[in-house]
């Protein structure tokens, strides 16, 4: 999997890898969940190989403060369009005109922006791991400084927030850094609105473990988005959505792509 590196406009250092560079069509852009990496969100849970099985380029990054990104420990670092700023940064940078979007948990709010408010760079849009949470900016924001505080704590079993401990020892399993984390917790843009979303012209599906009691009802974010369509994937929360069959396959027969097409002989 080929791999580059790309400063954004504030000197930022991305890192990212596609795949199947040959393939012809409209390439899958891929934006992972907060704590994680395009490696642990994609590449481990088979994502990566089933879209190249299915014909189309993927191009996954690591968000800034993740992975082999870099981690700035400034909050203004990941304010506004920092984060949704890295993609369409990306896209140009490989001279994509035009893609399929999917965002996971975080990868879905920054995937969110985009669709709202740089539509015309995508085809379709698969927002994964979101749900109404994601409207109520006044709980979003009581939750992330919550996380932010128990990343950066001494001792976080202190901390009676059993979802922020969560995120801790997820962080702490992938080797975060956690003074980045936390900035990147407290700087995102919170700023997403009904009234945005209903600005998304191209076609959606939402999709969310029905057992994710995380973010929300997903029912409110798909009724914002004009004809976008929801999936509950059944027996998934959170953390097991991710690499279900079942949301491959939701999300492939919506993107009209072949789930089970095996790899071309080379």
């Amino acid at each position: 999997m080929p791999k580059g590196r790309l400063r954004t406009p504030d000197g930022i250092d991305i890192a990212y890898e596609t795949v199947g560079d040959d393939h012809p069509g409209e390439p899958v852009v891929l934006v992972h969940g907060f704590a994680s990496s395009l490696h642990t969100n994609w590449r481990l849970p088979g994502w990566i190989d089933a879209f190249e099985r299915s014909g189309r380029r993927v191009v996954a990054l690591d968000c800034r403060g993740h992975g082999e990104s870099a981690k700035p420990h400034d909050p203004s670092a990941y304010a506004g369009w920092a984060m949704p700023g890295d993609v369409v940064a990306l896209l140009d940078e490989l001279e994509i005109g035009r893609a399929v979007l999917m965002g996971y948990s975080m990868g879905g709010r920054i995937a969110s922006a985009l669709l709202a408010d740089a539509g015309e760079r995508f085809s379709q849009g698969v927002l994964a791991g979101v749900g109404g949470g994601m409207l109520q900016s006044e709980d979003e924001a009581r939750r992330a400084e919550a996380i932010a505080t128990t990343l950066l704590a001494d001792d976080p079993s202190r901390i009676d927030h059993p979802a922020a401990r969560g995120f801790r020892d997820f962080a702490e399993r992938q080797g975060g850094d956690l003074r980045a984390l936390a900035a990147c917790m407290r700087g995102m843009d919170r700023s997403i609105t009904p009234e945005r979303l209903g600005e998304i012209r191209p076609p959606v599906l939402v999709i969310v473990g029905r057992d994710d009691d995380m973010v929300g009802d997903p029912r409110e974010l798909a009724a914002c988005i004009p004809g976008s369509e929801l999936h509950l994937v059944t027996g998934r929360d959170h953390m097991t959505a991710v690499p279900a069959r079942a949301t491959k396959e939701a999300v492939f027969d919506f993107l009209g792509l072949d789930l089970r097409k095996k790899p071309a002989p080379r």
